[in-house]
Order: C-alpha cells, then structure tokens, then sequence
C-alpha cells in the first residue's frame, strides 16, 4: 500500500483533505487516524481568520455546499497547539496554506518551514493585488504564488488547483514551470442554491464550493488532464466515498487519494475505504498499489 509523493512516503494512498478534518482530534475519537498515509490540515494563513458569518454551509444533491471562509487560527498557534498531536500520530502532516499575496503566502511557507512534510497551496483565493480575481484562475498569478512560496518552502510544494477554469491544463503547467513539486485537485466547484420559501440564498454568502460525489467525475477528468500534461505527481480528490473511487481516481494518475465530504456522513469512512481497496487489489492480482497510477487504457 506505500506510495510516495514529491519524495513525502505515505503508507497508504488515503489523505484526509484539507477543510474536512480539522487538525485531526475529532475524528481519531472515531479511529486512529495513523491507519491514514496522510493528513492535510485546515488551511492556514499568517494571521488566523474568524471565516464568514452563517449559514455556512447546506446541503446539495450528491453533496454539499459550504462557505467556511477559511476559518482558522493562524499558523503559530497550529504550529503550537495542533502539531504536536498530529506528530504523535504515525501519518503524514501536509500544511494548507493561502493569502491575499504572494509575499503572505511565502510567509507562511517560511514559518511552517520544515514542521510538516509537505506544504499544500491553496491557491483558489482572492489576488488583492489583482482586483480580487483567483490566483487559480490566472496562470501568470498561479506561477507567480508558486514561486515565492517555492523560494521560502523547506519541505516539498504541492499546488492545489481549482476546477472553476476554461483550461486545467494551462494551469498545471504554469505550476509545474514555476517549481511546483505536485500538485492536488479538485478544489470545490462554484455552486449556489436558494430557499424557495424565502427567496434568498441558503448561504449567507450567496454562493459557495460544491463537493461530494456530485463532484467526482469532474475531479477524475481534471486529475487525467493534469497528470497527463504536467508529468507531476498528483494527489487526486472530489467526491471519493469508496475503495473503487480510489482506483478510479488511480487510474486517471493520482498518486495518491483525498478523502473529505464522505467524512461528514462516515467519519470512520477510510477504515472501509482502505478495506475495500485491499480487497479490490487482491481480487485484480495487484501486489502494488502504484502500478494503478495513470494505468488508464486510452481509447
């Protein structure tokens, strides 16, 4: 089951996405959390953020909506008061980062330093230089947060990328030729649902990122597309709920699998889902797990 990603050697494919685990404590009252191959944290930035006001999330068709807000309470007290206990798991730790700038991004990089084993980019927020578009809409902008965070990084640097563009693959690339070591996706989709009764959003923020197995085949797509283009490990992720979705997900040419909105429905759900892609590799005679990475026969 070991696979190995940007040189970061996770015992299993399974990696609890970032937003849908917190910092690990709740769920390893349901199982321990050291049967995973890795853990990404809560997104973090410099200064901590209280996140938008509620309702924050609601349900969707196949999934959910949610606008967290990116909620968090900054790096130096992760650093202080979460690590240690993920630290004393055997599991990767993958610290999600984001900013407003280039230069905060790279500053969180620089304090994470090499406290963790790897550094996930959130790159789906706001440019404040730019207007307020996405860095992970705009390639220029991609590669330039990519740079500096590569500049400041002291562990491997894995970008993670948004489904919500024309192109995926230009995007990866402009990853990739600005350092990245892997890259991550999907991030959530753009969605939005209003209440009938009062005719306002259900979200407060009017819209919000869908995810759930509503979300999957989009994520299997964009994973094909930038494994393909890029050559970079990825780790692929987007409404995984069982052990053939890891497969699935595998086979598009993930290296390794996130698992998140199955989590509010099953929080011990990568017990069975680990059970399952046990089962299926001894039943298809396969005796590693990464000779499923980017297997996909092309018509």
């Amino acid at each position: 089951m070991n696979v190995s990603v940007a040189g970061v050697r996770l015992k299993n494919p399974l990696v609890a996405v970032s937003g849908c685990f917190g910092f690990g404590r709740e769920y390893d009252e349901y199982f321990d959390i050291s049967l995973l191959g890795g853990v990404c944290v809560k997104g973090l930035n410099v200064r901590g953020r209280e996140g938008n006001p509620p309702p924050r999330i609601a349900e969707a068709p196949g999934g959910c909506l949610n606008s967290i807000g990116l909620q968090n309470p900054g790096v130096e007290a992760f650093l202080r008061d979460e690590l240690p206990f993920l630290r004393s798991k055997d599991v990767a730790v993958i610290a999600n980062i984001f900013g407003g700038t280039a230069e905060e991004y790279a500053e969180a990089a620089a304090l994470i330093g090499n406290a963790a084993d790897m550094l996930e980019v959130n790159i789906s927020c706001p440019n404040l230089k730019a207007g307020g578009v996405n860095f992970a809409n705009d390639p220029r902008a991609a590669a330039e947060v990519t740079e500096a965070v590569k500049k400041a990084a002291k562990i491997p640097v894995c970008v993670k990328l948004s489904p919500n563009v024309t192109d995926i693959k230009t995007i990866a690339l402009a990853c990739r030729d600005a350092g990245a070591d892997a890259l991550s996706l999907i991030n959530t989709l753009l969605g939005m649902r209003i209440d009938t009764e009062t005719r306002r959003p259900v979200l407060r923020m009017n819209t919000g990122g869908l995810s759930g197995s509503a979300v999957f085949p989009v994520a299997v797509r964009c994973v094909w597309q930038a494994a393909a283009a890029t050559g970079l490990p990825v780790i692929g992720m987007g409404g995984v709920s069982g052990g053939a979705d890891v497969v699935e997900m595998m086979m598009a040419g993930a290296s390794a699998v996130g698992i998140g909105t199955v989590l509010f429905q099953d929080p011990a759900a990568p017990v069975r889902i680990l059970r399952e892609l046990r089962e299926w590799c001894a039943a298809h005679a396969v005796s590693n797990v990464s000779e499923l990475t980017g297997s996909v026969q092309n018509y």
